[in-house]
């Protein structure tokens, strides 16, 4: 078969943000403990090496998006996943959401842009199977991950990020439904 008929991988980002059993569908793009930021590629349909982090620093969790979802930001709606073990890229976890990380980016130019993660549990996890809502996680660990967004982009240079606060599933599952309408 000559190269130009085989057929490509699925695009992930243009699966539906729920599956047949109403559960959120989060398509992994950096697996947790990595430094190596990677990120889906939506013109050429590939997952790239977006940026490596420094010495010291890694993703705390899988990392990854809401599939067909546009938020403020200009990309899909991010999420942070919890899970026994690192993911794969590519990979798709169905996710129960528990809440959202509220926070802004402030851009070189001065311009701010509201970039909120959502935190979700994937449903094969082990560890984190009995947490409902954002408020069941540990402070630490809350403040671990807040510390992660704004640490990251001020390490690699370029805008800050602000944290505004933290909201539950239902705020969180709002910013889904925006998102699905804005994509």
């Amino acid at each position: 078969m000559p190269r130009s008929h085989i057929p490509h991988l699925a695009d992930p980002s243009t699966i539906e943000p729920y599956n047949d059993d109403g559960v959120l569908q989060v398509v992994i793009e950096t697996p947790k403990n990595s430094r190596l930021k990677y990120a889906f590629d939506h013109e050429r349909r590939v997952i790239i090496l977006k940026k490596i982090l420094p010495a010291g620093m890694v993703f705390p969790y899988d990392f990854g998006f809401v599939p067909s979802t546009l938020a403020p930001d200009g990309d899909p709606i991010d999420v942070l996943v919890l899970m026994d073990e690192p993911a794969f890229p590519g990979v798709v976890l169905d996710t129960r959401i528990l809440g959202v990380i509220r926070g802004e980016d402030q851009l070189p130019s001065g311009e701010k842009q509201r970039n909120d993660r959502l935190v979700g549990v994937a449903e094969a996890a082990h560890a984190f199977a009995e947490l409902k809502t954002i408020d069941d996680l540990p402070q630490q660990l809350l403040d671990h991950m807040g510390e992660f967004f704004v640490q990251y982009p001020q390490l690699l240079g370029g805008k800050t990020y602000k944290l505004l606060g933290l909201a539950g599933p239902d705020e969180a599952n709002h910013l889904i439904e925006e998102a699905r309408q804005n994509a």
